[in-house]
């Protein structure tokens, strides 16, 4: 009996241990921002890509929620003149053992405006 007791014991504080990385989703284009479509042919794509999250913490509890649209602010405004981003993901993590986190990440490659670069 005190074996299964300790094997319960172990495998939940093993499991409350435990983060995930979760794919929201997948997309084409993305922006939060306005963009002026009419100047659409002359929008270049960065080589690179680039990346943003946005984070709120976990003390026994969260402390916050937080955006995905923020995730995607943070990483176009990182780069000047992007205006959006193509061929990317969001992603939701969680990590937790009474202290923890909990963020949307968005990953992709930044289009970019060259009007905006004047």
């Amino acid at each position: 009996m005190k074996r299964i007791a300790m094997f319960c014991t172990v495998a939940m504080v093993i499991t409350s241990m435990m983060g995930c990385v979760q794919r929201i989703t997948d997309f084409t284009i993305i922006s939060s921002k306005n963009i002026d479509l009419s100047n659409g042919a002359n929008f270049k794509r960065d080589g690179k890509r680039i990346e943003g999250e946005d984070s709120k913490p976990i003390i026994l509890i969260p402390i916050g929620i937080p955006n995905a649209k923020e995730a995607l602010d943070n990483a176009i405004q990182g780069v000047p003149g992007c205006v959006g981003l193509v061929d990317g993901v969001l992603e939701s993590e969680y990590f937790s053992f009474f202290f923890g986190y909990v963020k949307y990440r968005v990953k992709g490659t930044c289009l970019i405006d060259p009007n905006l670069l004047k």
